[in-house]
């Protein structure tokens, strides 16, 4: 599964990158998140509960980051288990480009699944992800255009 989009936020790049790493946003702008530790720059552990149609399952994961282009573009990998619902693994490539007083940010990311999930179709499957990726990045938005305001 593939997804890709773009949004742009009212703040400079440096403040959009700063937030991204910031795992206090995180966690308020990831669905479901219940907890994301930082064990180092590049390291996260995150739970998350999450409905994708008639499974609800708690997903435990590790997240590796990349930030060899930091900050105009990084990119992440991670896996999540969620027991007998099943697992996840994928990544994204995140660029931003300052455009005046504002942030592009774009991605593409990949995603496979395993388990229960993969049973219930691959359109219920991508339509929840992109209105998970959809809420995380208007979150996001809302969370650094408060503090660029405040």
């Amino acid at each position: 599964m593939e997804l890709n989009d773009e949004i742009i936020i009212n703040a400079p790049k440096e403040r959009v990158y700063a937030a991204l790493n910031d795992p206090e946003i995180l966690k308020q702008c990831i669905p479901g998140c219940e907890e994301l530790i930082k064990h180092s720059d590049t390291e996260l552990e995150a739970k998350v509960v999450l409905k994708i149609g008639p499974v609800k399952a708690r997903f435990g994961g590790d997240v590796v980051l990349d930030k060899t282009g930091a900050p105009d573009a990084f990119s992440l990998t991670g896996q999540g288990n969620g027991g007998a619902a099943g697992h996840a693994k994928g990544g994204a490539d995140v660029t931003l480009t300052a455009d005046g007083d504002t942030t592009i940010l774009r991605y593409e990311a990949k995603a496979e699944i395993g388990g229960k999930l993969a049973q219930l179709g691959s359109r219920l499957i991508q339509s929840t992800a992109k209105k998970l990726a959809a809420k995380f990045f208007k979150s996001f938005a809302d969370v650094v255009n408060e503090d660029v305001a405040a």
